[in-house]
């Protein structure tokens, strides 16, 4: 997996040392002896390359020197100025000359990349991990989004049915209240009517001279609830008056009867009392 990152930037710097020493030869060659310029293009070189070779060596071991990398730095930067510098001073292609002249930077940031992918980089095992966590949780998003859609799905089929089992009963409603509407219509229009009516009110009430009864329309309409009746319709008996009718029937046989055979002949004689105060007045004659 390093070669993706290595190898280009192993190419870029050949290329970039190739071209820089070749720049100084034939630039400084016209204004000193050729050994000189190649020992400066060589020391440049090499310069960038043991700087290169260290900044790898401390990142083989997790370690980074700042003072390390701002020399290999400035080697590059001085291997892109002298191509710079020599492009501007040719005569002929300077174009051609500039359009390489970033070359040494160019290597310098692909080591950087390559060293940013040796410190991200994940064993086998990890990515693998890494690809089972993500699986699981894309097929959880994916129940979860049919779950929800089924969900929906079922929600409008109910409301569906809902609101068509509402607009049928609706329709009812509306078709009893017209019948009823048509069937009240008639009976006060048979209530109007003089003769209708007459005849209606000698059926329902007696004729007396003089005096004919006005036949009424039943009520439609609503009506006023009943009071609710009293769980006890006789007067509600004093605690003085319950302990006494109470102690009268338990000892009316002899052993004394039990709390519930006394509750019921209590019953049968027509008293009446809630449980509660029953078996309170039970305990205190008991007792």
């Amino acid at each position: 997996m390093n070669a993706k990152t290595v190898l280009p930037a192993v190419a870029m710097t050949a290329v970039s040392m190739v071209l820089t020493l070749a720049v100084v030869v034939m630039w400084l060659g016209t204004a000193v002896p050729w050994p000189v310029a190649l020992v400066v293009g060589l020391g440049i070189d090499g310069g960038w390359l043991a700087t290169l070779a260290y900044e790898r060596r401390l990142a083989a071991q997790g370690d980074h020197n700042r003072a390390v990398t701002a020399v290999g730095w400035s080697f590059g930067i001085l291997a892109a100025g002298v191509l710079v510098a020599h492009a501007l001073t040719a005569e002929h292609s300077a174009g051609a000359w500039l359009a390489v002249a970033w070359l040494p930077i160019a290597a310098k940031a692909l080591w950087l990349v390559h060293a940013m992918w040796e410190r991200t980089a994940l064993t086998p095992v990890a990515l693998d991990a890494i690809r089972g966590i993500q699986q699981e949780a894309r097929d959880e998003a994916a129940v979860a989004r049919a779950r929800l859609r089924a969900e929906a799905a079922t929600e409008e089929t109910r409301l569906t049915a809902v609101t068509e089992a509402g607009a049928r009963v609706a329709r009812v409603q509306a078709k009893t209240a017209q019948t009823l509407s048509g069937a009240w219509s008639t009976l006060e229009t048979a209530r109007a009517g003089e003769e209708t009516g007459r005849a209606l009110t000698s059926v329902t009430a007696r004729v007396t001279p003089g005096v004919t009864p006005r036949w009424e329309l039943p009520v439609w309409g609503p009506t006023e609830p009943l009071a609710a009746r009293s769980l006890e319709s006789a007067p509600a008996l004093t605690d003085e008056a319950l302990d006494v009718i109470v102690d009268e029937i338990r000892t009316s046989e002899t052993p004394a009867l039990s709390y519930r055979e006394m509750a019921a002949r209590f019953r049968a004689a027509g008293h009446s009392a809630s449980e509660v105060r029953l078996r309170a007045a039970w305990k205190r004659v008991a007792a």
